[in-house]
């Protein structure tokens, strides 16, 4: 029986994928992980490889990506209140780091190649709806 799997979800690092894998179990859906010993072994290759793989069988799939979607966590204001898309109006935002500078670009390099942290980071919203790309205020 040749049984198809398909991919869901990826993560950076196996504690995010180890939590939607156990509620998506306990909601009856089977869950197999790809890349995760490699990732649990080696963080950094993470980007790399394409991060860890959420994999549930093919007919899962419609029931775990609404079991996702569910779930998913959006970004809030210091409130909790849901960050609102200026374009759509919807609640569908994410906040995500971003290289936009010379700035940003130079603290990068700098932080690569002294094997230290960035230490000027400059942050942006995205929507998922829209993709509109706006500035934390």
């Amino acid at each position: 029986m040749n049984e198809t799997f398909v991919t869901i979800a990826r993560f950076q690092y196996s504690s995010e994928a180890q939590i939607i894998k156990g509620r998506l179990e306990s909601d009856g859906i089977e869950v197999f992980l790809r890349d995760n010993i490699t990732i649990d072994t080696d963080p950094l290759v993470s980007n790399a490889i394409g991060g860890i793989k959420l994999k549930v069988r093919a007919e899962d799939e419609k029931e775990a990506k609404k079991i996702l979607k569910s779930i998913k966590a959006y970004a809030v204001d210091d409130n909790g209140n849901p960050i609102t898309c200026p374009n759509c109006k919807r609640h569908e935002v994410e906040m995500y780091s971003s290289i936009d500078s010379l700035k940003a670009f130079l603290s990068f390099l700098i932080g690569v190649l002294t094997l230290t942290l960035p230490f000027h980071t400059r942050y942006k919203y995205v929507c998922e709806n829209c993709k509109t790309e706006f500035p934390i205020k």
